[in-house]
């Protein structure tokens, strides 16, 4: 059997995982590991003809007969693998924790042969007719178990059943969630791991530092330490020009408005936006307090910060952000969430960016750019937990590109003269920031769905004014300890009385708690009703108060100043011009390069040929596609998340050949995250490509992908699409009919109380969504679609059919049904269409479709227009779904 997949999938000099090994005994062994990657799950092993057949199963074995898990097969592993028990770095391949949860040996229920060919031989056989049954013996698991393939959820979905035997319990096994090795739990080998790759990564610190010596301590801090008797008489001079007064014990942090864009000014400079912990230091030679900014203690839960600013002797207050970077180097808020709550190991940095206070003078009053020379001369150095947070001048577009490049949240302009101004927001502070993110108030929280525990999502609150106001649930972001951490956190704060003063509607019972606790989330936009759609808890805010979360202030950026240069003011004006004109931001690919090398969310992006003409009616490029899909990425990324792929290729344009690619394992880079499906036709496990941020998006338009061919359905819940597509599709009829018959459609969708979209396919037809919210089967939308396009057929058999075959539809709109399967695609809306005008498909108002609507009205040229006057039409088919049985009453007097 082989391991070239397994292969394929890692890159052996950056993971500590093995590449083979062999048995040396006659038994079969077997093992489950768990395994906390982008999500927490078992991984279930059997030994057969030299490597370990492998099934993926989310909530883990049961020992109870009425339960069956899900086991969605994977690559077969090498036979060492077993043994395996560690932490996969960031940036490989499943990356994250894994530990041993049981092993043992087994043998097959369908041989009484002690053989081991003989039992591999039944096992096999077995394993080819799709039900395999076997006994193990194992330190968790015993008795006899069976491997079931099943219909529905894709060929490679397999259920793992318990047979009833003496083994057999209603008690919950996956409680026992400690190594059978080592006797540690994740959280335990994740902090301490023994089978880790360390090559070229950053030393992790953990909230147990190890001890050094006396001497060792001391040497250091004479290393380090910068007193006010070392610095240099130009900073000395500097200093001098400070205010005498005392230090200050409870110092409000200066804080920044929020801008709409970067822009370029000699007189401002431009930091990093760091993405952590806002905090200020109170170093009075070896004493030391850290407080957030809003005056709660960091002192012990940053302890090892703490620890490195003991060893500066110097008497300051210091302003910065602390950080968690990970394996790349770039600042991670999971990470920090994690080390506070989780207790994980983790690089910790403190960048600190300013200098209120040093050696008994007040420094608010000094210029930026003097506080800034101060503190970069008096900063120690070779300490990693502490560093100078730098700058450029007078460069922020290209400074900003370069930190989005990198995949960084934004940056930070600040006007080179600004005085500190403690406890204020001002316009001499600025953050451009690129990510969509917020904080938002904990108002209650919902009751989970099924096996969810603790809660199911949280009711989000931010005040506008006095008034506090809903702004959505998120119901994501959460792993099983995280909600049982904050559920416990939840319980002092429960309250009879809503916060709100219009209670929200919730999709499931409420508990409503008194408006304290502060958390950030990530979020695709905000509705015109001030909600946010998708959005995702990224952590706790524990540095920030309920109080203080309003709307933030939105300001322009500054006008152009005298020492801005012409060039910059000319080329801004060109640029400003340009997006005013044609409605579209600024291109993310230059006009002048044939290739360009950049950084995405981590990832190194190369774009070629971009020259090269796709449509050659049209004299539009590769470039201008790619720059496209950057400009719409926002609103094509929640249609196209977590959602596998069918490439459609077109390398030399409209007009060149074309293929599609479904499997692409070893042909796509390392970082891109991939889905296994068997296939019905051949057989065949293939790997789709899986998008989930612009950076897969745009590595796939440089592949040639014109089109976008999402599957209806995401890969936490592949078996249930999110919306059912009746596809209009002409054979050589008017686009009026075509017109008529989605007003057809329409008008049944009505009748029976069922919510609906529409879009143009960009091609020659249109496409009709039913929002399902992936609470049915493939098997129910295909019936429901079925259903309703028999009763438009009966309205217009003249101009459509119900039939597949070409020949028995010749002239006539074909009603597809058929596309409601879990493989099927259509282009997704916004997609490109590879035909002439460079079309796209297009979400429609209902009162749009009417005669004399065109598919040529919209393109690559207008669309960037459309969707900044009238939003994304198609926002709510993800939301929540029809009452499948409610519709189907309804529409059963029609059929």
């Amino acid at each position: 059997m082989s391991l070239e997949k397994y292969k394929q999938k890692r890159s052996f000099s950056k993971t500590p995982e093995p590449t083979g090994g062999a048995s040396q005994n006659q038994a079969l062994h077997f093992v489950v590991q768990q395994h906390h990657a982008s999500h927490l799950h078992y991984d279930f092993r059997l030994e057969m003809r030299g490597v370990l057949k492998s099934w993926a199963i989310p909530k883990g074995p049961s020992l109870d007969p009425q339960i069956k898990r899900l086991a969605m097969m994977v690559e077969d592993h090498p036979y060492d693998y077993r043994q395996f028990e560690g932490v996969i770095p960031e940036g490989n391949y499943g990356a994250g924790t894994v530990i041993v949860w049981d092993e043992g040996s087994y043998t097959s229920d369908e041989t009484t042969a002690t053989d081991k060919r003989q039992q591999e031989k039944a096992l096999l056989r077995s394993l080819n007719s799709g039900v395999l049954k076997f006994t193990l013996n194992g330190k968790k698991l015993k008795g006899s178990f069976a491997l079931v393939k099943t219909a529905g959820r894709g060929e490679n979905a397999w259920l793992l059943i318990k047979h009833k035997d003496k083994y057999a319990t209603t008690k919950d096994i996956t409680t026992k969630n400690k190594s059978v090795v080592s006797n540690k739990t994740l959280d335990q080998v994740a902090r301490n791991p023994q089978q880790t790759w360390q090559s070229n990564r950053e030393e992790k610190i953990t909230k147990t530092s190890s001890r050094k010596s006396s001497t060792e301590k001391k040497s250091a801090a004479e290393k380090t330490s910068t007193g006010k008797n070392n610095i240099s008489a130009e900073i000395a001079a500097l200093v001098k020009k400070g205010k005498t007064a005392p230090m200050p014990r409870r110092l409000k942090p200066m804080l920044a408005t929020l801008t709409e864009r970067p822009f370029d000014k000699d007189d401002w400079i431009y930091e990093i936006k760091w993405d952590g912990y806002r905090a200020v230091g109170y170093l009075n030679n070896r004493e030391v307090e850290l407080l957030s900014r809003n005056q709660l203690s960091f002192t012990e839960k940053f302890s090892v910060i703490v620890a490195a600013l003991r060893q500066w002797k110097v008497k300051a207050v210091i302003d910065g952000e602390i950080i968690a970077l990970n394996d790349k180097g770039n600042p991670d808020f999971q990470a920090l969430q994690n080390y506070l709550q989780l207790g994980k190991s983790t690089h910790l940095v403190y960048y600190i960016f300013d200098l209120p206070w040093y050696e008994g003078k007040d420094l608010t009053g000094l210029p930026l750019a003097e506080r800034k020379q101060i503190l970069a001369a008096i900063i120690p150095e070779g300490n990693k937990l502490i560093s100078f947070s730098n700058h450029v001048e007078g460069q922020g577009t290209a400074f900003y590109k370069a930190a989005i490049a990198k995949g960084l949240e934004g940056i930070m302009a600040k006007a080179a003269d600004s005085s500190y101004i403690t406890g204020r927001r001002t316009d001499s502070w600025l953050k451009i920031k690129h990510n969509k993110r917020t904080e938002a108030i904990i108002c209650g929280y919902t009751e989970g769905r099924k096996t969810r525990k603790h809660f199911g999502a949280l009711i989000l609150g931010k005040y506008k004014g006095k008034q506090l106001q809903y702004i959505g649930h998120t119901g994501g972001g959460f792993n099983e300890k995280l909600l049982r951490e904050l559920f416990r956190k939840f319980q002092p704060l429960i309250t009879n009385k809503p916060p709100f003063k219009v209670t929200p509607k919730a999709n499931m019972p409420a508990t409503w708690l008194k408006p304290e606790l502060v958390c950030e989330v990530k979020f695709s936009e905000v509705t015109n009703e001030g909600i946010l759609r998708q959005p995702i808890f990224l952590g706790m805010r524990e540095d920030k108060r309920a109080a203080g979360e309003k709307d933030e202030k939105v300001v322009p950026p500054p006008l152009k100043g005298k020492k801005a240069t012409a060039r910059t003011q000319a080329n801004t004006a060109a640029a400003d011009k340009k997006k005013k004109n044609s409605g579209q931001p600024l291109p993310f690919l230059p006009e002048d390069e044939q290739q360009v090398e950049t950084k995405m969310n981590g990832h190194l992006l190369k774009f070629t040929n971009l020259n090269k003409v796709y449509w050659p009616e049209d004299g539009i490029t590769k470039r201008d596609m790619i720059n496209y899909y950057a400009a719409v990425s926002d609103y094509i990324l929640p249609y196209m998340k977590d959602r596998p792929q069918s490439l459609n290729r077109f390398p030399e344009g409209i007009r060149g050949f074309s293929f599609y690619q479904k499997d692409v394992a070893g042909k796509v880079a390392d970082w891109i995250e991939r889905f296994p499906y068997v296939s019905e036709s051949d057989g065949d496990a293939k790997e789709f490509l899986v998008c989930k941020d612009v950076a897969t998006l745009l590595y796939m338009a440089n592949l040639g992908c014109i089109e976008l061919n999402p599957w209806h359905s995401r890969v936490n819940k592949p078996d249930n699409p999110d919306y059912c597509l009746i596809d209009l599709d002409p054979d050589n009829n008017p686009f009026n009919q075509v017109i008529e018959t989605a007003l057809a459609v329409k008008e049944v969708l009505d009748s029976i109380g069922a919510n609906s979209f529409v879009k143009t396919s960009g091609a020659t037809g249109m496409h009709i969504l039913i929002p399902l919210g992936a609470k049915y089967s493939f098997d129910q939308s295909r019936m429901l679609a079925e259903l309703i396009v028999g009763v438009v057929n009966k309205h217009l058999p003249k101009t459509t059919s119900v039939q597949r075959a070409p020949a028995k539809r010749k002239g006539k709109i074909y009603l597809d049904f058929l596309q409601n399967r879990q493989i099927q695609t259509m282009a997704v809306a916004y997609s490109l269409r590879p035909r002439p005008g460079a079309t796209v498909s297009a979400p429609l108002h209902w009162e749009e479709v009417k005669k004399g609507l065109k598919i040529n009205d919209f393109n690559i040229h207008n669309m960037l227009q459309r969707l900044a006057s009238e939003g994304d039409l198609l926002k709510g088919v993800l939301g929540k779904g029809i009452n499948m049985h409610r519709v189907l009453a309804k529409l059963k007097p029609l059929l």
